[in-house]
Parts: C-alpha cells; sequence; structure tokens
C-alpha cells in the first residue's frame, strides 16, 4: 500500500498536465478532421444548418470536381518544382556558411550570425512591396525562378541557424583525426561530419518544404499574369466566386494540398526526433 501512493499521487499530479496537452492536441487538430470531413459531406450537409461531426452520407464528388479543375495538375507541378529547388538551395548554401560559422575563425564571425538571426526575426510580409517593386523593374515578374529565389530566401536564415547547432556539436576532434590520416578539410568534413548532420538536414528540410509549400502571399503577387505559373496555395482560391464558395470542393483541394507535407513530416519525424533526442544525451 505504501508503494502505491506515490505513484498515485504522482498520477494526480500530472492529470493537470494531461488534461492540458489533451485539450490542446484537439483544438489543433480540429480544424482539420473538419476540412477532412467535410471534403466527404454532400453539399446539402455542408450548408445545413444543422451540423454534425460525423457525416451521415459520404461522397467523393467534391475531390472528383477538385482533381477535374483548371490547372490541377499543372499546379501540383509548379509547387513542387519551386517548393524542392527552394529547400535543396538553402541546404546547399546554409551548409557551407553554417561550416564556416562553426568551425573556423575569421573576422566578422559574430556580426554574421547576428546578421542572420535578425533576418530569421524580420517579418518576410513588410519586404512584399520592395521585391515586388525589384522583381518588375527587372522583368521577373510571373516567373517561377523569382519565387524560388524568395523561398530560398525565406529559408535560409532557419537553416543556417539549425545547421549550425548541429556542426557544432559533432566533436572537432573526429574531423581532426580524419585529417591525420590523410583527409583533407573539406574530404574530412564529408567522411566524417556530413553523416552525423542527418537529423539536422532532415528538420531544416522539413521547415523549408512546409514553409514554402504553404506560401501564399508572393505567390498571390507576383503571378498575376501568367496563370500558369501560379502555384497551389493560389490554386485554392480559384474555388470563390461573384455567386459563392465552393466549400466542399474547397475542403477536397485542401485535403489533397496537405497530403504532400503530411507525408513528408510522418518519413521525417521519427528520424528528427531521434536525432534530436541522442544529439542532446550526448551534448
Amino acid at each position: 500500500m505504501s508503494t502505491s501512493h506515490p505513484s498515485a499521487r504522482r498520477a494526480l499530479r500530472r492529470l493537470p498536465l494531461n488534461a492540458a496537452a489533451a485539450l490542446t492536441v484537439v483544438i489543433c487538430l480540429f480544424p482539420v478532421y473538419w476540412m477532412v470531413t467535410t471534403a466527404f459531406k454532400p453539399s446539402t450537409d455542408i450548408q445545413s444548418y444543422d451540423p454534425r461531426l460525423i457525416p451521415r452520407a459520404w461522397t467523393f464528388d467534391h475531390f472528383q470536381r477538385a482533381v477535374a479543375a483548371d490547372g490541377f495538375a499543372l499546379f501540383w507541378r509548379n509547387s513542387i518544382l519551386v517548393t524542392l529547388s527552394a529547400v535543396l538551395l538553402a541546404l546547399v548554401v546554409a551548409l557551407g556558411a553554417a561550416y564556416a560559422v562553426a568551425r573556423l575563425r575569421w573576422r566578422g564571425r559574430r556580426q554574421f550570425v547576428l546578421a542572420v538571426f535578425i533576418a530569421q526575426m524580420a517579418p518576410w510580409e513588410s519586404l512584399i512591396i520592395p521585391i515586388y517593386i525589384i522583381s518588375r523593374d527587372t522583368g521577373m515578374l510571373d516567373r517561377l525562378p523569382t519565387l524560388t529565389l524568395i523561398y530560398f530566401m525565406i529559408t535560409l536564415p532557419f537553416t543556417v541557424v539549425v545547421l549550425r547547432g548541429f556542426i557544432a556539436g559533432i566533436p572537432p576532434e573526429l574531423e581532426e583525426a580524419a585529417q591525420v590520416d590523410g583527409c583533407t578539410r573539406a574530404g574530412a568534413f564529408r567522411k566524417v561530419a556530413f553523416p552525423l548532420l542527418a537529423p539536422g538536414l532532415m528538420a531544416t528540410s522539413l521547415f523549408g518544404f512546409i514553409t514554402a509549400w504553404n506560401e501564399f502571399t508572393y505567390a498571390n503577387f507576383l503571378i498575376i499574369k501568367q496563370q500558369d505559373s501560379r502555384t497551389l496555395p493560389v490554386w485554392l482560391s480559384s474555388f470563390q466566386s461573384t455567386f459563392g464558395t465552393d466549400w466542399g470542393a474547397t475542403m477536397a483541394a485542401s485535403t489533397l494540398f496537405a497530403l504532400p507535407a503530411l507525408a513528408i513530416f510522418l518519413a521525417l519525424q521519427r528520424h528528427v526526433t531521434a536525432g534530436l533526442a541522442s544529439g542532446g544525451v550526448k551534448g
């Protein structure tokens, strides 16, 4: 009996925290649940004054209209091309910058790190007007490479900060030992440090992908005339018209839009979490 009382007290103390965690999960997931269930509801149920948590009937008509909408395949291609290009470009540039900050000593290094942190904290929406003017004056409006460069700039500061922390956490003695065995500095990094950066690369790739995949503002303001250069977030707004909003098709398209980001998150989340945990233990 004496051993059960401490565990019971611990369980009671954890009860408010567990309840708060459960409430947080419900609040965060309920909009997603409502979006998915609405995508399967008949139009009459969507517009009903008596909303139901569980649909009385299920239909795929909204998904069929979403897939058959103009530009569906083209906008998917544009989003995938722009997102992957921006993420890969950010990883390549940030890897070199993070290595230079974490391993090398050079004048202005601290100022560079401070500038990266300031860029990370800056609201990118405040740069819409200057970026629009620069794009207009250089003839870069309505072009996918413009969006790629913008998403690259948005994700680059975070990528540099995260990779810098991972590189700093790898003992430099490992690379020095490889150099003693005949490797160059670049070879030692490639063979020793780079494989250990997998969790950091996955974490930054996940952040960059979700950020670029969901971005709407720049894609809407910079792609004006060339409709074929628009991305999926802008395409989602095509289900609105002067006659109203097709909520069923909008929710179906939003569900399809969320699937790639969800799949990548589920694929990388376990590896990222395991890598962060193991790095914290080795700290």
